[in-house]
């Protein structure tokens, strides 16, 4: 089975994209054929200064490095690295219409939260769409919040097969990730627009002194707690083992603890996570070659997949292109 998925390098990765994509995606390579794409170009509708891009993008690949990704078993490189994706955008957009992009839930909420109303923000579900079907994936791993781009892109390739006749594309399926919502330390969804994240690779003491100022309610130690409206719990929750969730629940609601000691949990916990791909981090930022190959091998898998579904592409809606110019 071919997973893909894709991770935008807006800014510096936190615990929500670790427990809502990452972890799966890392877990993923061990039963599947992985493809793992850094969405530069999307990044663009927000990202417009060059340096900050490029640096963001590496710190996107050696993220993922550090949390155990392997370049044997899957596939990790920059969007920007497929050209045929933005050649495949193109297409979609002359059998896609308006008002399908119209619905899309991200661009009202993007333009809501003060993002300009680009035509790259409205046309984003169409790049979207192109990467998921540049590469005939089966599967694509979103949370919640993104399973209608999913349907977008499985209409749009029945937009393009209907118009010409022809499976060049393939339909792709949704799997929801564990993890439908972290909270952050303001029992918001974790985000970086919201300025409730904890950050995945500050030094252990910073990380602790965040988890410690996670909002809980003002009920005493002695008394019984609410496990399920706990934002401490429910990050424990994603981060420990189920026979050490269930202790805490009972520990909850019993009372005679407070929240410090959950949070204390909650910290030592999130550093048994951190702590050693922290230290692996250190040493792949000494090592850009190696990060470098790393991405450039991963372009090398995934284009030969799209020059592939990008010449059945072209020949089923009448595209001349000489045979050098995609050699």
């Amino acid at each position: 089975m071919r997973v893909l998925s894709g991770i935008q390098p807006t800014g510096k990765l936190h615990l929500g994209n670790y427990l809502g994509a990452m972890k799966q995606h890392i877990e993923a390579q061990e039963e599947n054929e992985c493809l793992f794409f850094i969405a530069n170009y999307h990044s663009l509708t927000s990202i417009q200064e060059p340096e900050r891009l490029r640096e963001l993008t590496r710190d996107v690949a050696i993220d993922y490095l550090a949390f155990g990704l392997d370049p044997n078993k899957a596939s990790l490189f920059r969007q920007s690295d497929i050209p045929e994706v933005t050649e495949l955008t193109w297409i979609l957009s002359t059998v896609t219409g308006r008002g399908l992009l119209e619905r899309a839930h991200s661009y009202k909420d993007k333009v809501a939260r003060g993002l300009p109303a680009s035509m790259g923000l409205f046309c984003y579900p169409v790049l979207m769409a192109a990467d998921i079907l540049i590469y005939r994936s089966d599967v694509v791993p979103v949370g919640k919040d993104q399973v209608q781009h999913i349907e977008m892109a499985q209409d749009m390739a029945g937009y393009f097969n209907n118009t010409f006749n022809c499976n060049a594309l393939k339909r792709p399926e949704p799997r929801l990730n564990r993890a439908m919502v972290v909270p952050g330390v303001d029992g918001q969804k974790m985000s970086k627009s919201y300025g409730n994240t904890i950050p995945l690779f500050e030094a252990a003491k910073a990380t602790r002194k965040i988890i410690m100022s996670i909002k809980t309610d003002s009920k005493t130690v002695q008394e019984p707690k609410d496990p399920d409206s706990c934002t401490v719990f429910a990050l424990y929750s994603l981060l420990a083992d189920p026979a050490e969730v269930a202790e805490l629940d009972r520990r909850y609601r019993a009372g005679g603890m407070g929240y410090g000691e959950a949070k204390t949990m909650l910290a030592d916990r999130a550093e048994r996570v951190l702590g050693p791909a922290r230290e692996r981090r250190e040493q792949l930022v000494k090592d850009p070659d190696f990060v470098e190959d790393v991405l450039r091998r991963g372009a090398g898998k995934a284009r030969s997949i799209a020059r592939e579904v990008m010449a059945g592409v072209r020949e089923a809606c009448g595209l001349l292109v000489a045979k050098d110019t995609h050699a």
